[in-house]
């Protein structure tokens, strides 16, 4: 993480201005930060902080090349200051120039080979450019330096998940509760957190912690506590509700925020896999959803009837966009128009919330039939997903549930995808209908289009001929 710099000696008044815009981007405010910092620099060209500051605040607005210039302007005047060199590296990871960003953070480390937060940083950027096995090493050397820290052992457990090794990554997961930013652990005076002991003839109440997907993951596990002789009440969004509902071994469904009483243990979802003891050869197969899909709006009746004679091809370019790592995940909608144009296809969207206006913005409307307007909820999602042939997707809750009732589903992955998807591999061992396509470098997002294309001429032939649905291992 950048961190604002400390000023350098300097003229009284640009010293000031600097301190200023120090101020204002520590308390949010930007772009009232970057006139700070001009002025400063309009007092002091030479003011080598001052301009590492501004490259900071510039790449917090996304202007990644001025950015990077000005940290290269602080560098030509403080070229043995780390922390220069570290912020150059950190906004050439986002403009996708890895090689150089990795050349830049080994100079920070030469200038001070010592400093811990510039390891800290290097280890994040190794994990994030999948870089698995030396991100693991060098957390592991962190945490013996500072045994039981909370970001540094957050962070290792993402990497051993992403490894692979999920037994040590379910254990170190558990640190979650002391992060700051995570809520905190729940604590029931009337009922003790479940850690495996026997629930036979016991409740459980069993609630989400994190984003859709994430408890569409793990709704998995439901069936196995019922298996054990225990009973479920499962709190989670509404919009999850009727997808769940048929789901064995839940007695009854709250909302986040409802009293809810009668329960004899309770368990946050993501804490399931480790009771359960999930490695990469013992994952459960998703629990049967939707036994009894509701009935299809005359809307989206009408849309899926227009592409019958065609493969149906569902498709999603943007997650939640106030996730903050959405914007390296997601992509334009233009990229999946050249799809649109292969014989005998036809695109449906499935897109929900601010994205949905982008089919219209450029120009897709026929091109791009939308569903999205028409599902209220996951239930329904899942009752059109059952009427397509395909979904083409960049990574959100959609691809959970498709992979969890046996949709096809191709998954666009950029490269420091989430840890689910693990690394290389081309299929999921936790969704058996997806397959995986990533990108050979970051923000390659061409290599990864230009190889859907093909591959769905293939899958055209394939439904032609009858062999559908196709293997998620495909050979390409």
């Amino acid at each position: 993480m950048s961190q604002p710099l400390k000023k350098e000696v300097s003229g009284e008044a640009a010293q000031a201005a600097h301190k200023t815009g120090i101020d204002l981007l520590v308390a949010g405010k930007v772009e009232e930060a970057i006139k700070s910092f001009h002025e400063a620099l309009r007092l002091d060209i030479n003011l080598a902080s001052a301009w590492a500051n501004l490259g900071i605040a510039l790449r917090k607005l996304g202007k990644l090349e001025a950015s990077a210039a000005c940290s290269q302007r602080a560098i030509a005047l403080s070229p043995q200051n780390p922390f220069y060199h570290a912020n150059y590296g950190n906004c050439l990871i986002e403009l996708n120039r890895q090689d150089e960003a990795f050349a830049a953070y080994a100079e920070a480390l030469r200038c001070k080979p010592d400093e811990f937060t510039l390891r800290y940083n290097y280890a994040l950027s190794l994990r994030d450019a999948e870089r698995l096995e030396e991100a693991a090493a060098l957390l592991e050397k962190l945490l013996k330096e500072k045994p039981g820290d909370v970001e540094i052992t957050w962070d290792a457990a993402l990497t051993q998940l992403q490894l692979g090794n999920l037994k040590d990554g379910w254990e170190a997961f558990e640190i979650r509760w002391q992060r700051p930013s995570m809520a905190r652990e729940r604590v029931y005076k009337t009922a003790p957190r479940w850690h495996g002991e026997d629930i036979s003839g016991k409740t459980v109440l069993v609630y989400e912690e994190q984003g859709f997907g994430d408890t569409i993951l793990c709704s998995r596990y439901i069936p196995l506590i019922a298996a054990r002789g225990g009973k479920v009440i499962l709190e989670c969004k509404p919009q999850l509700h009727k997808l769940f509902s048929t789901i064995n071994g839940i007695t009854r469904m709250a909302e986040a925020g409802q009293v809810v009483s009668g329960f004899d243990y309770h368990v946050p979802m993501m804490s399931l896999p480790r009771i359960f003891n999930t490695g990469l050869s013992s994952i459960p197969s998703p629990p049967p959803l939707l036994y009894a899909a509701p009935a299809l709006s005359p809307a989206s009746s009408r849309l899926l009837a227009l592409g019958q004679s065609r493969l149906k091809v569902g498709i999603v370019w943007s997650g939640n966009t106030a996730f903050l790592a959405n914007k390296k995940r997601a992509v334009d909608i233009t990229r999946f128009l050249p799809l649109a144009a292969v014989p005998n296809v036809q695109l449906y969207s499935l897109q929900k919330g601010p994205c949905e206006k982008d089919i219209a913005a450029c120009g897709a409307e026929g091109l791009i039939l939308p569903l999205g307007p028409e599902l209220n909820d996951f239930s329904e999602t899942a009752a059109v997903l059952k009427q397509l042939d395909l979904v083409i997707m960049t990574d959100s809750s959609v691809a959970h549930l498709a992979g969890s009732i046996g949709c096809p589903v191709w998954n666009l992955l950029s490269v420091g995808a989430y840890w689910l998807y693990l690394r290389e591999r081309e299929d999921s061992p936790w969704y058996s209908s997806m397959r995986l396509f990533r990108q050979p470098k970051p923000g390659d997002w061409d290599s990864v289009f230009k190889k859907v294309a093909a591959e769905l001429e293939k899958a055209v032939a394939l439904k032609k001929s009858g062999v559908w649905p196709w293997p998620a291992s495909l050979s390409s």
